[in-house]
């Protein structure tokens, strides 16, 4: 019996099974293809991070698509992702950055500090020990900003220069961050 079929007279109502679903991989071409290239990076990190899609059902999706419209975008937005960043924000700023004409830095590169310990920070540009920490609403904790500025502490005496994006200056900012990054990135020695 089913329980919808008095709700609609005259017809009748089936359920048959999960409603039908798209497979994460066409979801991740579909948002390359539509959505705005820095907020489709941050959608298909997350597909990646949490196992949805691994970068090989991306490229066969992009091959499969390359002869549609929106192929050469989507393969290319697939090229920006990468699954590391541990939040959104973080994979647009590392995006916005690269857009910026900054070089690709690393997400969460394993950095060992003199106390033996590893730590990942949220994007580092390893060559030149510059990395930048995007510090979220969360992070304005106590506590959280505690353990922040030990770990501040254990990159810079591991010879790294740390710098620290905001979700308000990265949305507001974001001309004068790139600025300080590159000022940063040349003082260790890129060259642009």
């Amino acid at each position: 019996m089913n329980p919808f079929a008095g709700s609609y007279p005259g017809a009748e109502m089936i359920l048959a099974g999960p409603p039908p679903r798209t497979e994460p991989a066409a979801c991740a071409w579909e948002t390359a293809v539509w959505a705005d290239p820095v907020k489709a990076v941050g959608i298909i990190d997350g597909l990646l991070r949490t196992g949805s899609v691994n970068r090989s059902a991306l490229a066969s999706e992009a091959a499969r698509n390359a002869c549609r419209p929106g192929g050469r975008r989507a393969a290319w937005v697939f090229g920006l992702s990468d699954g590391l960043a541990q939040s959104p924000p973080e994979s647009h700023l590392r995006v916005r950055l690269v857009l910026a004409g900054l070089p690709r830095p690393v997400a969460q590169y394993p950095v060992r500090v003199p106390t033996g310990l590893i730590l990942h920070p949220d994007l580092a540009w390893p060559e030149f020990r510059v990395a930048v920490e995007y510090d979220g609403q969360w992070h304005s904790d106590a506590d959280r900003m505690h353990l922040d500025r030990r770990r501040l502490n254990q990159l810079v005496a591991a010879g790294w220069l740390v710098l620290h994006v905001t979700g308000r200056r990265l949305r507001k900012e974001f001309p004068a961050l790139v600025r300080e990054i590159r000022a940063a990135l040349v003082a260790r020695g890129w060259r642009p």
